[in-house]
């Protein structure tokens, strides 16, 4: 169970990198996808591991990060 979740959070973080490569991100991008990284690591976390949980923990967190970022 810990290793699932070792592994979800090192994806999340490289993904997230990897999409900040690709030019000089705007306020609300990086309050997207920041938003999304720890909704999916919450969501993941919250539901036990479920994929649904943490599909959904991402979309409500990057919802709530655009949101924040205006």
């Amino acid at each position: 169970m810990k290793q699932r979740t070792l592994i979800s959070v090192i994806s999340a973080i490289t993904l997230a990198s990897a999409l900040s490569a690709c030019g000089t991100p705007t306020r609300q991008q990086v309050g997207v996808g920041t938003g999304a990284v720890l909704g999916g690591v919450a969501g993941h976390a919250v539901t036990g591991g479920s994929t649904m949980g943490t599909v959904g923990g991402a979309a409500v967190g990057g919802l709530l990060g655009n949101e924040v970022s205006k």
